[in-house]
């Protein structure tokens, strides 16, 4: 990777991916200092070759000109996109990568629905090498034909997120915004829930070796690093991990599951982990199983000489959160936490 030792003038350009947004969705005056980078860029890296053969060719119109187009040959696919956002003032002692969750891409971290700035802004300004990517099928990673990826892509309705990731219960969601009934105290955006509608992509649920073979790629590329994990990238996470303990300095997971047992318990025992919740987790059964699940993990952590904290914000005082704490009206205050618990692990100058 390039290092170019420079400040990119006045970083409007850094700031700019959570402003640009913030400019067409925000009313608010973007009133932060810029962004000093000493670097700014992006790479593909992954995937494999494959071999397409016996597909008739067939006649397609572009740009006004009809062509004949023949599918078969060999194809680049399954292929991650990684970019990454350098510091001047560094303070993390290693580099933190960020990985989205399920049907979702980096755009997750980059900004709120709402237009403010997110984690990627809130993290490389508190001195963060921070790496956000976009898994294999995601966003600007792309996607393969039906021979490569098996099975129909998922896609979603814009009702089936309201219960599922906890911002009210059964019922109250309508299509109509005014008679949408969420969770007393929620921090969620909700003037904006349409623009997290529009950040969701076609998932696959038969791509999660590739999906974890570019994620070992990228922690092989970069790290030593910390990994910063949501939801479906908690399991990829915490296999990652596994297969280099001695590259993963920490891992915080918001909201994901830890697929372990005794034997992965005592793998990762010197690496420090964190598991991040918000609020009403109670009243989701996939969520209080999953939190059940981990807590068990914890124990076995625990027992082989490791560490697994389980962290409720509700329980520090941080209340309103779903299954998006990056994204909400008080992720600054969350990814404090996050911060101050990796500088406790002594990932901090």
């Amino acid at each position: 990777m390039r290092r170019l030792g420079i400040t990119l003038v006045g970083i409007t350009l850094a700031a700019g991916l959570a402003a640009g947004s913030a400019l067409a969705q925000s009313k608010e005056p973007i009133a932060k200092e810029p962004i000093a980078l000493r670097d700014i860029g992006s790479f593909h890296l992954g995937g494999r070759y494959v071999d397409i053969s016996g597909k008739p060719t067939r006649e397609v119109s572009i740009g006004g000109a009809t062509q004949t187009l023949n599918p078969n040959g060999t194809y680049l696919v399954e292929q991650m996109y990684v970019q990454y956002l350098l510091p001047q003032n560094r303070k993390g002692k290693v580099p933190l990568l960020m990985w989205h969750g399920g049907g979702f891409t980096g755009v997750t971290y980059e900004s709120t629905p709402d237009g403010r700035e997110g984690w990627l802004n809130i993290f490389v300004r508190k001195g963060w090498d921070s790496y956000v990517s976009d898994a294999v099928e995601r966003g600007r990673a792309g996607w393969a034909m039906p021979e490569v990826f098996a099975g129909d892509p998922v896609f979603l309705t814009i009702d089936a997120p309201w219960v599922t990731w906890r911002f009210g219960a059964p019922g109250s969601f309508d299509k109509d915004p005014a008679k949408r009934r969420p969770y007393p105290g929620s921090q969620f955006p909700f003037e904006a829930y349409d623009n997290l509608i529009r950040q969701i992509v076609p998932r696959w649920t038969s791509t999660n070796d590739a999906i974890q073979a570019a994620y070992d790629q990228l922690v092989d590329r970069v790290c030593p690093c910390v990994l910063l994990v949501h939801s479906q990238s908690g399991a990829f996470g915490y296999a990652a991990a596994l297969k280099r303990p001695d590259k993963v300095k920490a891992l915080v997971i918001l909201e994901g599951t830890i697929r372990g047992d005794a034997t992965t318990a005592a793998t990762l025992k010197n690496v420090p982990i964190m598991v991040l919740y918000g609020d009403n987790v109670d009243k989701s059964p996939m969520f209080s199983a999953q939190l059940a699940n981990n807590r068990k993990m914890a124990e076995l952590a625990k027992t082989a000489g490791g560490s697994i904290e389980i962290v409720s914000l509700p329980e520090l005082g941080i209340k309103g959160n779903s299954h998006f704490a990056m994204m909400e009206k008080n992720n600054a205050e969350v990814a404090e936490v996050v911060h101050k618990w990796l500088a406790g692990k002594g990932l901090v100058d």
